[in-house]
């Protein structure tokens, strides 16, 4: 339990670090958010990214957990889509931002301690990561790009993003039978361990210039996503766990995974492409507070 609070309390703290740069005039404003934003979007996050996916095990991707884990993201994002259509009627840049963040899970600060304390070890959290990135983050950096360009241009910022294609080389790496030389491998670690900081301090800055669901016309979008990722994503997951006959350890993992708050992430891709910033920003805020008393539920139900 101590791994899982410490997680908490670091990314508030970071959060609170970026909310009093932005209050104090030392980050002014959104011109200086969006340099961060830009930094961390086109140099950090895509360092973290493949220095994560080369170090990954192949038979790690493949599990169960993982199949299962892709089957109830996707579902869930549809389902995130099919409500926006029929009931919300936003665009499709903020559609996208709010189905990435009912889905879009934090792998790293928040899943790695999680999974750590409730399973005992880690391994689901890379795979998940190639997951996000190889997969999800496309469709999601198309939507948020869609609005007045071709389709050439969606397919360009989307496919051809730094953190696809560094997914690509991460996943490229991996299917390998080479292992990625220390050298070339350690420049990427230590300039992706400066993503996780820049997206928090960008976020919790952003925080000072509009607070949570003070958008009025976003709080459909951001109560929708946050019930989506909360509850109805774990009991999808563990609807699917049974239907595919996992064992107890194996659902257990499946369903803590599914409760684990927005990632940060999609918030970064928003505020760089400017679409669906605060349903992204307000759904990764009120998931992460949740998310804790969540998973001690889960944890609850299934007698740990």
């Amino acid at each position: 339990m101590f791994g899982i609070l410490t997680a908490f309390a670091i990314i508030l703290m970071v959060i609170a670090v970026g909310y009093l740069l932005d209050r104090t005039g030392i980050i002014r404003g959104k011109g200086d958010r969006d340099v961060i934003n830009r930094i961390a979007f086109y140099a950090a996050v895509p360092a973290l990214v493949f220095s994560e996916v080369a170090q990954t095990e192949l038979a790690d991707i493949f599990s169960p957990v993982i199949g299962v884990t892709f089957l109830v993201t996707l579902i869930t994002a549809i389902l995130y889509c099919v409500i926006s259509v029929l009931f919300l009627h936003r665009d499709v840049p903020t559609m996208a931002a709010g189905a990435g963040a009912s889905v879009y899970v934090n792998a790293v600060n928040i899943g790695l301690p999680v999974m750590s304390y409730v399973i005992g070890h880690a391994t689901y959290m890379a795979p998940i990561m190639v997951m996000q990135a190889v997969i999800f983050t496309p469709p999601i950096l198309a939507g948020l790009a869609a609005g007045g360009v071709s389709w050439r241009q969606i397919l360009q910022r989307s496919l051809f993003s730094p953190i696809v294609l560094a997914s690509a080389a991460g996943l490229v790496a991996t299917l390998s039978p080479w292992t990625v030389p220390e050298p070339v491998l350690a420049p990427f670690s230590i300039l992706g361990g400066a993503a996780v900081p820049l997206v928090l301090v960008s976020f919790g800055a952003s925080l000072a210039a509009t607070r949570v669901l003070q958008v009025r016309e976003d709080r459909p979008s951001v109560i929708t996503a946050s019930f989506l990722k909360l509850v109805a994503m774990p009991a999808i997951a563990w609807l699917l766990g049974r239907l595919f006959g996992l064992g107890t350890e194996e659902l257990y993992a499946v369903v803590i995974l599914a409760a684990l708050p927005s990632a940060q992430n999609v918030y970064n891709f928003a505020a760089t492409y400017g679409k669906g910033t605060i349903v992204a920003r307000d759904t990764v805020f009120l998931t992460t507070f949740a998310a804790l008393p969540v998973m001690l539920v889960i944890a609850l139900l299934f007698g740990r």
